[in-house]
């Protein structure tokens, strides 16, 4: 069976999970959104995740094979994730996928995500995925497809916008639908069931790009030190508490953190980011911090940081949680300024 993104998203909201899915494809964003789906479907279902990586080294695939007959140790069903960015299993891998789908076990779903993706890669292994389970390709949206794809998003997040509206956030983001997905979250959450103008939507997407605590914590990973400076002063003159900051700062932490871990291990850092919901728009300040910040020990400590930092916010720790925060996105841009946080006050 083959499905559209959004139609997966669909069943799987309301269907028991099938044996097997492949969801493949240059759109980042749907590739993302339907994979979530059957996550969710899967842990709704009581499952346990594993997940093998087949990117990067010779994947294990004995192990993978192995694993379609090994018992649960904390749940009865089980869903193996494969990532296969480069869409090809080799020989070996393909035989692995051929032989689940010929004889399937009864308590495993097995989900193969993939990046690339064109005619070519739709080989044997792929007709077996189709006939026992279901395929779902992220093809990347034509530019006139991208309104209509703009105003149902609109719709489903509660907006309504006029047609130059929709065209104006169009060539805004120029084709990238997860900056579109992130701006539609941010008018969702400054506009809630708004109608909007062009006008009215070009000032909300202006002030929600001028200071947000996001693209404060981007920068700070880039390792522009001073202008974290003045975008944190921004955000204090526009009446921001530190409190309010700290779960989007101590979030992104700890994906570093996690990050981290997985380059020091050898893992593939840009399957890694994208298993993490990093579009590669958002990779390039990660990759720049952990050059600056490889161990993952130094994340640890920034992360603890943090906490003290939320705790000062909320009136638990002694300190100013303005200052304490400077210190801390200062540091995470510039290696030599982790000795601030060794200061007390």
């Amino acid at each position: 069976m083959e499905l559209k993104p959004d139609q997966l998203v669909a069943q799987a909201a309301s269907q028991p999970l099938r044996p097997v899915y492949l969801v493949a494809g240059p759109e980042t964003l749907h590739v993302l959104e339907a994979a979530d789906a059957i996550r969710a479907r899967a842990r709704a279902e009581g499952a346990e995740r594993e997940v093998f990586e087949a990117e990067g080294r010779e994947p294990d695939w004995d192990a993978l094979s192995a694993s379609f007959d090994a018992p649960g140790l904390f749940a009865s069903r089980r869903l193996l994730e494969l990532r296969l960015p480069s869409g090809k299993p080799g020989k070996t891998g393909s035989e692995v996928i051929m032989s689940f789908c010929a004889n399937p076990a009864p308590d495993v779903t097995l989900l193969i995500v993939a990046n690339e993706w064109s005619k070519a890669h739709q080989t044997k292994w792929y007709e077996a995925v189709g006939k026992q389970g279901v395929v779902s390709i992220a093809w990347a949206l034509k530019p006139h497809e991208l309104p209509g794809w703009i105003e149902r998003r609109l719709r489903d997040r509660g907006l309504r916008a006029s047609p130059e509206a929709v065209q104006g956030l169009a060539e805004r983001v120029e084709g990238n639908l997860l900056a579109a997905a992130q701006e539609i979250d941010k008018l969702a959450l400054l506009a809630p069931g708004a109608t909007l103008d062009l006008a009215t939507m070009e000032s909300l997407v202006a002030d929600a790009a001028r200071y947000d605590v996001f693209r404060l914590v981007e920068t700070a990973l880039s390792g522009h030190s001073a202008q974290v400076r003045r975008m944190l002063a921004g955000l204090r003159a526009e009446g921001e508490q530190v409190a309010g900051l700290m779960p989007v700062v101590i979030r992104e932490l700890l994906r570093a953190a996690a990050l981290a871990r997985a380059q020091a291990r050898g893992a593939n850092l840009a399957a890694e980011m994208t298993s993490q919901g990093l579009w590669v728009a958002r990779q390039a300040p990660f990759k720049r911090a952990l050059q600056r910040h490889a161990t993952p020990l130094r994340w640890n400590r920034l992360a603890a940081y943090a906490s003290r930092v939320d705790r000062a916010a909320k009136g638990r720790a002694a300190g100013d949680p303005w200052v304490l925060l400077e210190r801390l996105l200062l540091a995470i841009a510039d290696a030599p300024a982790t000795r601030l946080l060794a200061s007390t006050g």
